[in-house]
């Protein structure tokens, strides 16, 4: 069975991977879908740099305010959502284009990994859940750290929900379920894939997001928080955990200043973007496009993607 085409472009935070992908979806005939943990969200535009109607610019996008903050999205969810975009997509004859900085997201969708973490024991759950109310989940997260640290350190200890799934896979299989995605990560792609990472130079990067972050403000984002807020959104929902708003509720809670705040956003942003770095060089089948080397004209760019793309699968430009 011939593989169908799938593209990706991502990189880190703030590097200019939106404009590129909307010109990229108009070359190809392409529609996008957000691999995002933020964007899915509903009322959170500034603080996750969500694209515009205005800079989508008539390309179809998936999987952008579609749930409420308080609903929950994790990697399963996205890997369903993003599936089911995808045939769509291909139904009317596109190509679809995943463009967004959640690698782990991006990881399963291209290897389609299988996240079936066994439906488990009621009894091995019910047990954990009382633990977390008794003790905190600060106080689970601790039992996951001992028996499967590289889950602990992927999964944040307000997730109660997928620290207990992860400490009950263990107990019931006695493998931790790290080991598990780890196998399910060296499957080859079921898709005929074109996996592009676009890059700067750091110091430019880092500048870029310093005045992403300044732009934010002037936007409004400590007012967009400030609604959410008002909307019961607290700290410890999984998505007030993101870049942009834990730093404000802590302004808005009376924990910092604004000054305080927004130097630890842009310093926890340079270091998020470092990570994502990290991870997509532990990636396999990745094609990095470092924006020096095209002499930081993202035509270039675009037209070596195409010439590769287009040579690969025939795929007509548009």
């Amino acid at each position: 069975m011939e593989k169908r085409p799938l593209v990706i472009l991502t990189g880190p935070t703030a590097v200019g991977k939106t404009a590129l992908s909307i010109d990229l979806a108009k070359a190809l005939n392409g529609e996008i879908i957000s691999a995002d943990s933020m964007q899915v969200y509903r009322g959170m535009d500034i603080g996750s740099a969500k694209i515009t109607p205005q800079e989508m610019d008539g390309v179809p996008h998936h999987l952008i305010d579609v749930l409420d903050p308080w609903e929950e999205f994790n990697v399963t969810r996205f890997q369903s959502m993003a599936k089911e975009a995808m045939e769509g997509i291909y139904a009317r004859g596109r190509v679809p284009i995943v463009t967004g900085g959640t690698g782990f997201y991006i990881q399963a969708l291209v290897y389609d990994i299988d996240f079936t973490e066994n439906q488990g024991s009621t009894e091995i759950r019910r047990e954990l859940e009382h633990l977390a109310e008794e003790k905190g989940s600060a106080y689970v997260h601790t039992i996951l750290a001992e028996i499967d640290p590289e889950s602990a350190e992927l999964i944040h200890e307000n997730n109660v929900k997928r620290v207990i799934r992860a400490i009950e896979y263990y107990r019931m299989t006695g493998q931790p379920i790290s080991e598990h995605n780890r196998m399910e990560r060296e499957k080859s792609s079921p898709y005929d894939l074109f996996y592009y990472v676009l890059t700067c130079e750091r110091s430019r990067l880092y500048e870029r997001i310093d005045r992403r972050v300044d732009q934010m403000v002037e936007q409004g984002l400590v007012e967009e928080v400030k609604q959410l807020k008002a909307q019961g959104c607290h700290r410890s929902m999984v998505a007030m955990q993101g870049l942009g708003y834990k730093e404000i509720l802590d302004y808005l809670d009376g924990a910092c200043t604004l000054e305080e705040a927004l130097y630890v956003l842009k310093r926890d942003t340079r270091h998020f973007a470092k990570r994502q770095l990290t991870w997509f060089k532990r990636e396999r089948d990745v094609h990095w496009l470092e924006l020096e080397k095209f002499q930081n004209d993202r035509n270039q760019v675009l037209e070596h993607m195409l010439q590769e793309i287009t040579k690969k699968t025939n795929t007509e430009i548009r």
